[in-house]
């Protein structure tokens, strides 16, 4: 698992390391220049500039210019602002490179370098990038050279991933101890490049209410074992109750998408309008169509587990429907799409909701539950959904380019697989349908969220692979959920 920090909590750790631990800040910023160095070395450059702003980020950056240079690879530094209001520890370092006769340069041309290192702003930027910086920052991104950012882009803010002004596009970014949240939310996501994570021997501390978590390929315990001795009941039972009239399809790519992810039995409540092209397209599920509260009751007595929402429409019928399964359902359940649209018009509803409910909104549904702008949600995803599960006393799944998912008790992760060829329609049915898989096969609630999420993503990142993103479709997403699975099993051996 990943640890997600804020920039707040990453000088945290750096003090607490520093004083706590009597490790000298000159200790770890010469460790920080080797890793990113290092990095450097790897591009093959043939001339590198290192560019310098007045705090901390600089000396690690006018460090990194040292260490290039004594091993021989051409570097020279610039400090942005000179003279400049440099920290101490920076002025020590200038001092250093001098002895070492590192060449410091003014108004250097950029398009003479190969490789330039980005060592202006670190993770404490909250303004806007003005002047100077801005012209530096606007000509880094003209030039062909590779460019590497220490710690964070500068004009990225490391909380949110917003770009304020300006920021460095960077090929590669070399950050220490833990991702900090800019690295992960988009547009931040994007200007980071390929982000490495370098143990440079800060201190972690203890885990923080900020933290937040990001499951990894290597995290393949999380998959629950396929019993040998087991039966069609064993690997669960899931009710899809989804797909108004005309609407098949969103019943269809959740059921089938429950399937392919492990469900032993699925049955789809839907309307009777939509029983030929069901049992058409997926044999292997079984269908209800009734309209009275007691066929209702006899399907959810059935069941491990709910997924409501898919394509069920607003009709009067359908938010009877809804209304009685969100009261009266006390098994883990996924509530998606117009099970969400109908709650956030019913707020009355939100009373009756199980502690082992799922909601699954996208960035609109959430408008509409928490009665924000999108503007504000984007601000601060994660403590929306922290907000609304502990309001709820249920998990959240804030889906967008980077997935949120927290429950009640301030537990935040975040997906960080997927890719813009999922944006298409029916792949929030499918990622229902995966979580209501896992749910009915006995996992609880925030890991069924967390691996559903997971694996959705790994499946739509192996599909772009063979189909491109401008042609993926949600089926694709279900396709390759059998080589999702495959490679997870695979490494569990």
């Amino acid at each position: 698992m990943k640890r997600i920090v804020t920039g707040r909590r990453m000088k945290e750790m750096d003090q607490t390391t520093i004083r706590g631990m009597g490790i000298p800040s000159c200790v770890l910023m010469e460790r920080a220049a080797l890793a990113v160095a290092e990095e450097v070395k790897k591009t093959h450059p043939i001339k590198v500039l290192v560019l310098c702003g007045n705090g901390n980020n600089g000396g690690d950056g006018v460090a990194i210019a040292r260490i290039l240079h004594l091993w021989g690879i051409p570097s020279e530094f610039c400090m942005v602002k000179n003279p400049g209001n440099y920290t101490e520890e920076t002025k020590r370092q200038i001092e250093i490179a001098r002895n070492y006769q590192v060449r410091q340069v003014n108004n250097p041309r950029l398009d003479e370098y190969t490789t330039i290192v980005d060592a202006v702003f670190g993770i404490g930027l909250s303004r806007p990038v003005e002047g100077i910086y801005k012209e530096v920052i606007r000509k880094v991104n003209e030039t062909k050279a590779c460019k590497i950012a220490v710690d964070i882009p500068s004009g990225i803010c490391a909380d949110t991933g917003e770009v304020l002004g300006i920021a460095v596009k960077a090929d590669v970014t070399v950050t220490f101890g833990c991702m900090k949240r800019g690295h992960c939310f988009y547009p931040g996501a994007s200007y980071a490049g390929k982000i490495l994570v370098k143990d440079i021997g800060i201190y972690p501390g203890k885990e923080d209410r900020t933290d937040v978590w990001m499951l990894e390929e290597k995290d393949k315990n999380w998959l629950p074992p396929r019993k040998e001795d087991g039966n069609k009941g064993t690997f669960g039972k899931v009710l899809v109750v989804a797909g108004s009239k005309n609407m098949a399809g969103a019943a269809y790519l959740s059921a089938r998408a429950c399937l392919y992810a492990g469900c032993g039995m699925v049955k789809i409540l839907t309307e009777e309008e939509n029983r030929i092209i069901l049992q058409g397209l997926l044999p292997e599920a079984m269908l209800a169509t009734g309209e009275e509260e007691q066929s209702w009751q006899e399907a959810l007595d059935w069941c491990d587990a709910v997924v409501i929402g898919p394509g069920l429409g607003k009709s009067i019928k359908s938010r009877q429907k809804t209304q009685w399964f969100l009261k009266n359902c006390r098994k883990p359940m996924v509530a998606d799409a117009d099970a969400l649209n109908l709650l956030s018009e019913n707020r009355e509803w939100e009373k009756w909701l199980s502690p082992r409910c799922i909601l699954t909104p996208h960035m609109g549904e959430m408008e509409r539950l928490c009665k924000k702008s999108l503007q504000e949600i984007k601000k601060d995803r994660i403590g929306e959904a922290c907000r609304l599960a502990e309001k709820l006393g249920i998990v959240c799944v804030l889906k967008d380019a980077r997935t949120v998912i927290a429950d009640e008790r301030g537990n935040c992760w975040l997906n960080g697989n997927g890719n813009a060829g999922m944006a298409t329609a029916g792949s929030g049915d499918v990622l229902s349908g995966i979580i209501g898989a896992l749910l009915g096969n006995g996992m609880e609630q925030m890991k069924a969220a967390v691996l559903g999420n997971y694996l959705h993503g790994r499946s739509g990142d192996l599909a772009r692979g063979q189909k491109g993103e401008r042609s993926m479709t949600a089926q694709d997403l279900i396709e390759f959920l059998p080589e999702t699975f495959a490679e997870m099993e695979k490494n569990l051996c």
